[in-house]
């Protein structure tokens, strides 16, 4: 019973942090397409 548990909270764990990093990964692009934009209107 307190195997599985662990089992349990060891997986529930492990997807909570890839989700986190596609986030933070997923939030760096838009923050790098924003600046971008600023950068093309600098320009002009």
């Amino acid at each position: 019973m307190k195997r599985s548990f662990l089992l349990l909270l060891l997986a529930l764990f492990a997807s909570t942090g890839l989700t986190a990093c596609n986030t933070v990964k997923g939030f760096g692009k838009d923050l790098q397409k924003v600046g971008e934009q600023m950068e093309e209107k600098a320009d002009k």
